[in-house]
């Protein structure tokens, strides 16, 4: 009785493994026929196959013989050596089967040939030059994330008390990085903040981002006070900038068991801010203060602003290339009304609402460089969802989230 439950046994066991290797070899064929797909040059192909049927059709001759060079000539845009010189072929075949059918005399014939093999060549040519700059393209761009990465270093969604999201587009594509900052890091004195603009494209503005944010993540953990960590800064590109460059931010602190927050505004755009009930405000400073690296020339010291920061209230912290982002009208991109519409308990599902807006206002592609940043204020005792209710007496869109 034990010998066919054995049998049975490697019956099922063997199933399975052979059902495995079946579909691996399935996978790897559909890999494979993936990969000739890709690499195969269709339209280039049909384009030649297209003449050669009109001159069978027509029986021109010379007339259309010429244009299956477009064959190779197109290949070189979309597929490498290979594909091109597979083009190629099938134009000169083609066109040497034509031109004897059709009567072509020789040294017509020969000229033809001569010109759809040069250009084959050339394109070929083509196709090996292209090949290398993606290549060198793609090594950039790799470097270029690998700095950014190094220097907008990802934020978490939770820090401390807060919710957080940031959102950031370059306004040069292929470089992935441009000149705004934004930093979020827990220090013994509280959470701190910074976002920030630099006067200036390129390089040069990498370059002041980038020594500024080291500034900051290293007086963020020394100082004790807010304004100190702003001094830092301040020194630091006294020394460095040039007399027409500077940067504008805004620096926020959060104390532990303060239970407002500390902004401290230089030159930058003014944050926003929301309500647990809905409502959005700019906060504005209360005494102007300059762009960090001008102090010297204004001749006073920025202000520290204490905003009461409650549960369930949210902070977005943004640059000038969202504001000032315009559509083909010329009109800008209407923040705190985009924000008012899509505001939530989720600051990433807001940022993306608000980003996917701001690129369908500028038609898809920003000008310039963009950074938002927005924190949340959490319950101690929230967990999940919060709970929505709404305000006695209020409208019914002004609502109030606990």
């Amino acid at each position: 009785m034990s010998h066919p439950r054995d049998l049975g046994d490697d019956h099922w066991a063997v199933r399975p493994f052979r059902n495995r290797v079946a579909g691996t070899r399935a996978s790897a064929r559909r890999r494979a026929f993936a990969q000739l797909a890709a690499g195969t040059p269709v339209l280039p192909v049909l384009i030649v196959t297209v003449i050669a049927l009109v001159d069978l059709a027509g029986g021109a001759g010379m007339i259309w013989l010429p244009l299956l060079a477009a064959g190779p000539a197109l290949a070189a845009t979309t597929n490498g050596p290979r594909g091109v010189l597979s083009v190629g072929f099938l134009a000169v075949a083609l066109g040497a089967t034509l031109g004897i059918r059709d009567g072509v005399p020789g040294r017509e014939l020969a000229a033809v040939l001569s010109a759809l093999v040069a250009v084959t060549l050339a394109s070929g040519l083509a196709g090996v030059l292209r090949g290398r700059r993606e290549r060198v393209l793609a090594a950039v761009r790799s470097v270029a994330e690998t700095a950014q990465h190094a220097l907008l270093k990802p934020v978490p969604s939770t820090v401390g008390p807060f919710q957080v999201a940031v959102r950031y587009s370059a306004a040069a594509a292929e470089a992935r990085i441009g000149g705004d900052l934004y930093a979020l890091i827990p220090t013994p004195h509280g959470v701190r903040l910074i976002v920030g603009d630099v006067r200036g494209k390129g390089l040069p503005a990498v370059g002041t981002a980038a020594l500024v944010l080291g500034v900051f993540r290293e007086a963020a953990h020394d100082e004790p006070d807010l304004l100190a960590v702003v001094d830092r800064i301040e020194r630091s590109l006294a020394r460095n900038l040039g007399h027409d460059d500077f940067v504008t931010a805004v620096v926020a602190g959060y104390p532990q068991a303060a239970g407002h927050l500390e902004v401290v505004n230089c030159g930058h755009t003014p944050p926003l801010l929301v309500r647990a009930c809905g409502s959005v405000t700019p906060v504005e400073p209360a005494h102007p203060s300059p762009p960090l690296g001008l102090r010297a020339l204004a001749g006073h010291a920025p202000s520290l602003h204490a905003l009461p920061f409650a549960d369930g209230d949210q902070l977005l912290l943004y640059t000038d290339g969202v504001t000032e982002a315009r559509d083909h009208g010329r009109a800008f991109y209407p923040l705190a009304e985009g924000l008012e519409r899509h505001v939530s308990h989720e600051p990433a599902r807001t940022l993306d609402a608000l980003h996917d807006e701001l690129l369908a206002h500028v038609g898809g592609r920003l000008h310039d460089d963009a950074a938002l940043l927005l924190i949340r204020k959490s319950a101690a005792s929230e967990a999940g969802a919060p709970a929505e209710v709404t305000v006695p007496g209020a409208a019914p869109e002004a609502r109030c989230y606990l």
